[in-house]
This record gives C-alpha cells, sequence and structure tokens, in this order.
C-alpha cells in the first residue's frame, strides 16, 4: 500500500509510532462519542452567532480524551481541535482533531457523523483516519495505507475510474452551499451529475475514497472538517483542491474528486461560476 504524498524526515519506526497513535485515538473517540449517542438528555449548545451551529457534551467529552492521549505519548507535536483550539509544539507535526463531524447527525441519531483524526507536516496532511463509531467503518490514509475495516471485514481503498461527469455521483452536505455565487457554482455542476446526495458529512469522502461516490463539493469547511478526508483521499488515488485548484488543507471551498478528469471538469465550472 503507498501513499501520495512524499514525507521527509518522517522514519519508518516513527510513522509506525504515529499510525498506532491514530488508532488509539480513533479508539478512544469510539469509546467516549457511543456513550453519549442516542442517549437521553444530550446536553447541546449554539455556538453561532447567527443561524445554527451545534455544539454537545459528546464533542467536548472526545475531543479531551483524544488530546490527552497525545499530550501523554506525543508532547513534542502540536495539536488543532475544533472545541479546545491550538496548542503549540516543536517536531513540525501536528494532529487535527474533529471529535464529532457532523454534530447535527449526532444529536438526530443517524449514523452518518464521524470522528476526524489528521496528521499534517508543513506540506498539509499525510496521514488521516475517517471513524464511524456507531458503524464500524474506518478508512485509512497515508504514511503507506490505504485501506478500510468494517464489518465486511478489510479493503483497499481506491478512487473509482468514472471520468465523465454525466456517470459521476455528487454528495454535497447542504443543498444551499455557501453564499448565493458558491450556489450558483455547485449547481452548474450537480446539473451536470449522474445524481446528487445531501447529508453525509464526512463519511462522503470515506466513500469518495472506496469509490463508491466520485465527487464532494462544498464550501465554508474549517481545516478539521478536511484535513482528514484529504489524506485518505489522495492515499486512494483522488484529488483534493480549492475551487481554484489550489490546497484545501486549511479548509474553505473544496473541491474532492476520485480522478484528475473529473478533477477536471468540475474545477472549470466552479471556476467560471464563482
Amino acid at each position: 500500500m503507498t501513499a501520495t504524498r512524499n514525507l521527509p524526515n518522517v522514519t519508518d519506526v516513527e510513522a509506525a509510532e504515529l499510525i498506532a497513535l491514530a488508532h488509539d485515538l480513533a479508539d478512544a473517540a469510539r469509546k467516549a462519542t457511543l456513550a453519549r449517542f442516542r442517549q437521553a438528555g444530550l446536553s447541546t449548545e449554539n455556538k453561532a452567532n447567527a443561524g445554527f451551529d451545534p455544539v454537545t457534551e459528546a464533542d467536548r467529552e472526545t475531543e479531551a480524551a483524544m488530546r490527552a492521549l497525545i499530550e501523554a505519548r506525543r508532547p513534542q507535536d502540536a495539536i488543532l481541535g475544533e472545541e479546545f483550539g491550538a496548542k503549540s509544539g516543536q517536531s513540525g507535526l501536528t494532529w487535527v482533531l474533529d471529535p464529532i463531524d457532523g454534530t447535527r447527525g449526532f444529536m438526530t441519531g443517524t449514523p452518518s457523523w464521524g470522528v476526524l483524526i489528521a496528521l499534517l507536516n508543513e506540506t498539509g496532511p499525510i496521514f488521516g483516519v475517517i471513524d464511524q463509531p456507531y458503524i464500524g467503518e474506518r478508512f485509512i490514509g497515508g504514511l503507506g495505507q490505504n485501506y478500510m475495516t468494517g464489518p465486511q471485514g478489510e479493503m483497499i481503498l481506491r478512487t473509482s475510474a468514472r471520468k465523465i461527469l454525466a456517470e459521476a455521483r455528487l454528495f454535497s452536505t447542504f443543498p444551499e452551499i455557501g453564499a448565493i455565487s458558491e450556489r450558483l457554482a455547485f449547481e452548474a455542476v450537480r446539473d451536470q451529475v449522474l445524481l446528487t446526495r445531501y447529508g453525509m458529512d464526512c463519511y462522503a469522502y470515506g466513500l469518495v475514497a472506496l469509490g463508491q461516490a466520485d465527487l464532494v463539493i462544498e464550501a465554508g469547511l474549517q481545516s478539521y472538517d478536511i484535513a482528514a478526508p484529504i489524506a485518505v483521499i489522495e492515499a486512494a488515488g483522488g484529488i483534493v483542491t480549492n475551487w481554484q485548484g489550489g490546497p484545501a488543507h486549511q479548509g474553505g471551498q473544496v473541491l474532492a474528486a476520485a480522478n484528475r478528469d473529473l478533477h477536471q471538469a468540475a474545477l472549470v465550472l466552479l471556476s467560471e461560476q464563482s
């Protein structure tokens, strides 16, 4: 199994240590999230000044559990988490954590939410985990890994070979994507593809890596929303950029595609409209 990003200054021994820690982080997150999922009395707050951006006690407890593990085993690494912000480090590596990607799904009992764990160096994401505790699926990409595990066993991650938009399967979390101009750009692609599905949160990116879906288009993302999916999709042979074809790991507008042909076709439409 091979990944797509060069990894200077990461030895095989350190890579094995980082991968093991990432799995332990995902295991800790499974325990913390499942203890709260579909349980009565879940405390929820709105973080947004306008609109609705929920956070639950499960989000905070899960991130706290993951951060404690990193602090204990890799105190030299930096951390960026959705709920507790940034902690500096000295190693040149940063763990980027989204304890529950899809809190709206979590609080309404749907199983498409997930836990995102990414490891970044100065070039961007070098390793990522998309974990779905309730379904029991884990997508792994980077540091020589590209596979998933789940109820059907272990499977290699490989993006699809579909190359034309008319055959493509598109995902996005919200149909009312971003600003009006961003919505129009998204709809230009939507109107060309075979089918469009909504509301999958991070799970959509796992399905692109698995070859079941072909495109994800979103706007208004944060680094913790997209860093892990980038590593997983790239390791599976796909490409993830912003809507201008540049790096996407800082968030904002994101285009994830199974291959360069689909990426270019979607990028042209997004660029023309936006």
